[in-house]
């Protein structure tokens, strides 16, 4: 489980009518639960606070004001158990790949953590296989495609063998074929039980796997509902919807209004 309470992050910088000092507010008195096993799309524009908001559930950003807790544990408290809790996969996979090898670049963290050999070979292998890159470890990540460096992202994390998995706009310069690859890997995490956060702008891949949508603007909820309650109101986000979802919902609103 994961619990904000009240968070509020501030960046330098100045907006028009803020005081001086007070800052750019990044994530403005945001409360939520992530329940366990959930799988929730955080969605809104660029400079909505998405980012910022997710951010600061393993550590990575400390909010100004209010608490973040993993596990029923204060972030601030245990950062390497929030960090283990919560795997993170970053917008560009460049930004946390740290190993020549897809191997030792899965390897990475579970070797952090001290475990034993057995182990780290375990972990490495079990997260190749969930997406799907099973006997490929002494690949040099030089020579992947960028679908298939996200997926090495996402093994990464899994190997930490985390409860919520979140990754930040998951799909950026992927084809096809490779968001497919990435939505199938997400749906499998889903079913085994691990929460999944997908942090987004673009709905389209990724509305059949929430369970509920969270819709930001200017640091505020101000979308937080059931997919299918969800869409009329994000593309007034600048969220970009699947067109089909938008038809069904005007369809649901044209016959209930019938007489």
């Amino acid at each position: 489980m994961i619990d904000v309470d009240g968070v509020t992050c501030r960046y330098g910088g100045t907006r028009a009518g803020e005081r001086d000092g007070d800052g750019v507010v990044a994530v403005d008195d945001v409360s939520l639960s992530i329940p366990d096993g959930e799988s929730l799309v955080v969605a809104g524009a660029n400079g909505s606070g998405k980012t910022t908001l997710v951010r600061t559930f393993n550590g990575l950003v400390t909010p100004d004001s209010g608490t973040v807790a993993v596990n029923g544990t204060p972030v601030e408290d245990d950062l390497v158990a929030a960090r283990t809790a919560v795997g993170m996969v970053f917008q560009d996979p460049r930004d946390q790949i740290v190993a020549a090898t897809v191997g030792a670049d899965v390897a990475f963290g579970p070797e952090n953590l001290g475990l034993s050999h057995a182990e780290i070979d375990r972990r490495v292998a079990a997260a190749l296989d969930a997406v799907n890159m099973t006997g490929r470890e002494e690949e040099r990540i030089a020579s992947l495609s960028g679908g298939e460096r996200e997926r090495v992202a996402i093994a990464g994390a899994l190997a930490m063998e985390p409860d919520h998995l979140v990754l930040d706009e998951p799909f950026t310069g992927l084809d096809e074929p490779a968001r497919r690859s990435v939505v199938d890997s997400l749906r499998e995490r889903h079913r085994a039980g691990t929460s999944v956060v997908v942090v987004t702008h673009d709905l389209r891949d990724v509305l059949g796997l929430a369970d509920r949508v969270l819709g930001l603007s200017d640091g505020r909820i101000a979308v937080d509902a059931a997919p299918e309650a969800a869409v009329a109101d994000l593309p007034g986000l600048d969220v970009r919807v699947p067109e089909g979802a938008l038809v069904d919902r005007r369809g649901d609103r044209a016959s209930s209004s019938d007489p």
